[in-house]
């Protein structure tokens, strides 16, 4: 039963089918201020072509709106305000909520359709720093956003395992590096290799003519290159691994820049074939002028090839594989130019699949407002900053709830929610100054904030003597408006993923939960009298819709706190 259909279905008639129901769908409002009715139409559109004014306009079609579950509607100056039958509408959405449990929310605007995510992508011999937070966390809760919606997924940790750093690595090691400190703390040591030759590289220029040559040593298979190089993987992927499983990720393919070294010939002969290729200062480049482009660097005059030319070989290859029907990259809005010229390359290759690419941006963390930096040595680690979380939240259980079970899986699941939320509250687009006070409050619109307020909910059933029943409706306004909340959960779970947006899930749950506990301050929940099964209906609604919603944004859901 979707009750904004209702109302479209009875303004349409109305308007005499004047105006189409999508249109009049797209019009109509939730009013903020409930004393305004559920929902609401404003006029003004319809003043031209009815030659009255909005608000004669909305006395006559109030006047006409009836169907079952409408208590009333009225005129309000421009608009019309409808208001539902608060006993029959609720009973009919706290059904469906509890007949559904773990399933209500779920769509089904993606089946039969595939979504290739490529999403976190660290660089190996590098620590895994705050800096990869954003587009690991966004990446994966996208990703459950269109499991959500019915897709079918693939999630691609594209690694930055190749390229012209390697090169410089490779020569730090050999200059500065020791094999035992290396072993004892590769990503430590190799961070510290890496900054030296960048100090090194101020005074002696000549070292990047040397890296450049140990990466084509690299790229023609030089064994010693290729040994270290090999080594410095796997080091970094026992790292990263340990920090997803913190983070509670997983990832369908680490299949990284390397992978496509053997692939990207066919593109490049493609290209050629098609006259596509142009020689610019001993650079091989696609000309994109008519797209206000600069052009794409397919081939550097060494011969080297970039990040375009295996960006494209991963593109084809994935078509191919999964034959996807939207490939999204979630990756920093500095590389947007760069995710431009390869959706625009394919498409000038003739590609119209290139359409279903989109880059999805976002903000920085910054600390100090200057952006983090590896090279510079600005790292903040990522583990460390997990970890750090945890022993707060571990140490506020302890003064709160010294007895609780269970207390360090809990703190995990408190401490690491708390920097998940935190990030993805946030509109992806906005940079983040980087403050470990602000992601570890414990209060305010906050992970602990909405993980405590589930707990809470639970306690409640745990307590109740009765079952929750939504036999009966509840017709008082306290429990409505929670209930039309809860009924926009499937919406905004759609909204989250059209729009790419995990902060529209978010910030929907903070309110869901802010809901909720004015709700618990007003009404005597647990009170023996005739609405408690119903009463009890709705907490439970609460902690279906606050789990789901923190489990899609990659939150672990503690039922006791």
């Amino acid at each position: 039963m979707n009750f904004k259909e209702i109302f479209t279905a009875q303004l349409a008639s109305a308007l005499d089918r004047q105006m189409s129901e999508e249109v009049i769908a797209a019009l109509i409002e939730i009013p903020k201020n409930p004393e305004h009715g559920d929902l609401a139409f404003p006029c003004f559109t319809l003043a031209k072509a009815l030659r009255k004014s909005p608000a004669v306009i909305a006395v006559d079609i109030a006047s006409q709106i009836r169907a079952p579950l409408i208590e009333k509607a009225e005129a309000s100056g421009p608009y019309i305000n409808v208001f539902f039958s608060k006993a029959a509408a609720g009973k009919i959405i706290m059904e469906r909520i509890l007949k559904e449990g773990k399933e209500y929310g779920k769509l089904t605007i993606g089946a039969g359709k595939t979504v290739v995510l490529d999403f976190s992508s660290p660089n190996i011999a590098k620590p895994f720093s705050m800096g990869h937070l954003r587009s690991t966390v966004i990446g994966n809760a996208l990703g459950n956003l269109a499991d959500k919606c019915g897709y079918q997924t693939v999630r691609i940790n594209h690694l930055g395992d190749w390229g012209t750093q390697f090169g410089k690595l490779i020569t730090a090691y050999k200059k500065w590096g020791n094999q035992d400190r290396v072993k004892e703390n590769p990503i430590q040591e190799l961070l510290s290799l890496y900054i030296q030759f960048h100090d090194e590289v101020e005074e002696n220029p000549a070292l990047e003519n040397e890296a450049r040559y140990w990466f084509k040593e690299l790229e023609n298979g030089n064994e010693e290159a290729a040994s270290l190089w090999e080594w410095f993987r796997e080091e970094s992927l026992k790292e990263f691994e340990r920090i997803y499983d913190m983070l509670g990720i997983k990832f369908d393919s680490y299949n990284g820049e390397a992978f496509y070294n053997n692939k990207m010939e066919a593109i490049i002969e493609e290209l050629s074939a098609k006259n596509l290729l142009v020689m610019s200062d001993g650079a091989e480049v696609v000309q994109l002028p008519d797209l206000d482009l600069p052009p794409c660097l397919i081939k550097k005059s060494d011969g080297a090839t970039l990040y375009a030319t295996r960006d494209l070989a991963a593109a084809f290859y994935r078509k191919k594989k999964y034959h996807f029907d939207q490939s999204l990259y979630i990756v920093g809005q500095e590389q947007s130019i760069h995710f431009r010229q390869v959706k625009s390359v394919i498409k000038t290759l003739g590609y119209e699949w290139a359409d279903h690419m989109a880059h999805v941006p976002f903000g920085l963390y910054m600390k100090d407002g200057k952006k983090m930096s590896t090279r510079k040595g600005r790292v903040i680690l990522l583990e460390e900053v997990l970890n750090e979380a945890v022993l707060l939240a571990k140490q506020n259980i302890e003064d709160k709830n010294p007895h609780l079970e269970n207390k360090k899986d809990i703190a995990e699941a408190v401490g690491i929610g708390a920097i998940l939320f935190h990030d993805l509250k946030n509109d992806r687009m906005n940079n983040i100054e980087f403050s470990l006070e602000d992601m570890l409050t414990f209060e305010g619109e906050t992970g602990p904030y909405l993980q405590y307020t589930n707990a809470r909910a639970y306690s409640l059933l745990r307590k109740a003597e009765d079952g929750p029943s939504s036999e009966n409706g509840l017709s008082d306004s306290h429990s409505w408006e929670i209930i039309k909340l809860l009924y926009q959960y499937p919406d905004k779970l759609e909204q989250a993923y059209q729009h790419l947006s995990p902060s529209v899930l978010a910030k929907y749950l903070i309110d869901v939960a802010q809901a909720f506990n004015k709700y618990y301050g007003q009404v005597r929940i647990l009170e023996k009298d005739t609405d408690i099964k119903g009463r009890l209906a709705l907490v439970k609604a609460v902690t279906i819709v606050l789990s789901e919603g923190m489990q899609t944004l990659g939150m672990r859901v503690p039922e006791q706190m």
